[in-house]
């Protein structure tokens, strides 16, 4: 048996040790609402008062961060906050759902500034499909009426399996024709902008640390429904891929609800007639409606299928959150509006009460405030954290 040669650790070096600061810097004042001034940012960071100083002057030059105002201390002559500006750079995203394709672009806050959804083509010719996909990105720059310059690039969240080397969805669930688009680079090629690609459960765990529900968090899980289901881990600060970037899958925890389980399970138990079967990912989400609103109106049984999977979620969640110790899960996905409110009152219990956790800490559970478009603003964001963020793994050579 061959044994392989042992990992080799990475360096480093100052140019690289330079820009990492300046991540951290821009990092700790996105994550104050109010601003922080540079005595407050020397302080957060443990940087010297002077290289925060050279940093703050390179981003204000570069319009990432605007003086606002002044902040009275103790002591001495009020000092000058700084904010992070809203439209000093965008991102684009897009989110390839098995239903729809939404385009989104962001601002440097994460607000979304232009929208628009077209419904997910089959590929039948790649080039003409990747063209067409193409042809809506820049329509959607074009009313979003922002100068193309000032767009850091464009990130695509897909459906899981994907060769992140290749950049290609590899066999998606309930994607015809997708199999092995090479998506990354050929979008690259056709828009001209830089893009990365992730699996939409990383792209929405991303979106959540930069703009949502755990911007004050980092180690965290993000549960996402659809026609599909996942979850994104981040523990330390870092948002966890695996050896071949597909980190999320949830089948071995029991917990595997999507659209097709929900609605499958109402038609065999005679709570949802044939006619509902779904043919595609819209019917799917058609009858979850049928079935919600059965539940709504007090059918035992429609409410006992709901209540029995998030029973599954929740038991899940709380194993997950126990093996990395996570202080926060939050719950996302287009099918989330519809099942939120049903899912929680369930679910907050089990974590509560979970079997698999000594009391060390709570762990919060909330829903995502990003809206169902969490994919796409997610897919945006990935652009947003590699070029901005604080990543330690930047730091090491290639």
């Amino acid at each position: 048996m061959t044994i392989d040669q042992p990992t080799v650790r990475r360096g480093t070096n100052l140019p690289r040790v330079g820009d990492f600061n300046e991540s951290v810097v821009l990092d700790a004042i996105r994550r104050a609402p109010d601003g922080l001034s540079r005595v407050e940012l020397a302080a957060a960071t443990g940087l010297s008062a002077q290289t925060v100083s050279n940093i703050c002057r390179r981003l204000l030059d570069r319009g990432l961060v605007v003086e606002a105002g002044k902040k009275g201390g103790r002591v001495g002559k009020p000092r000058t906050v700084l904010q992070v500006s809203p439209g000093g750079s965008f991102a684009i995203g897009v989110h390839l759902d098995p239903a729809v394709v939404t385009y989104v672009v962001l601002d440097l806050i994460g607000g979304v500034v232009h929208s628009m959804r077209q419904p997910t083509p089959q590929v039948v010719d790649q080039a003409e499909t990747l063209a067409d996909m193409s042809t809506a990105v820049q329509r959607l720059v074009d009313e979003s009426g922002i100068p193309r310059e000032r767009i850091l690039g464009l990130g695509v969240a897909v459906p899981g399996p994907i060769d992140p080397v290749a950049g290609a969805v590899v066999e998606p669930p309930q994607l015809a024709g997708w199999e092995r688009v090479p998506l990354r680079d050929q979008l690259s090629l056709a828009t001209g902008w830089p893009v990365v690609m992730d699996k939409d459960v990383i792209a929405a765990a991303i979106a959540e640390r930069w703009a949502g529900a755990a911007v004050h968090s980092g180690n965290f899980l993000f549960f996402y429904l659809g026609t599909g289901s996942g979850m994104g881990v981040v523990v330390n600060d870092v948002v966890l891929r695996g050896v071949s970037g597909n980190a999320g899958e949830i089948g071995g925890l029991d917990a595997n609800c999507t659209t097709y389980a929900l609605v499958e399970e109402a038609i065999e138990r005679g709570v949802l007639g044939r006619e509902k079967a779904p043919v595609g990912p819209g019917e799917a989400e058609r009858s979850l409606l049928d079935l919600v609103a059965l539940a709504d109106a007090g059918d035992s049984s429609a409410r006992s299928i709901i209540d029995g999977w998030a029973r599954r979620v929740g038991l899940g969640v709380s194993a997950a959150a126990t093996l990395v110790d996570s202080e926060l899960i939050v719950f996302g996905g287009p099918i989330w509006p519809h099942l939120g409110r049903l899912f929680l009152p369930v679910i907050n219990p089990i974590v509560a009460a979970s079997p698999f956790v000594g009391k060390m800490h709570e762990t919060a559970v909330t829903g995502t405030a990003l809206g169902d478009d969490v994919g796409a603003v997610g897919a945006a964001c990935l652009v947003l954290d590699q070029t901005l963020s604080a990543r330690p793994q930047s730091l090491l050579l290639a």
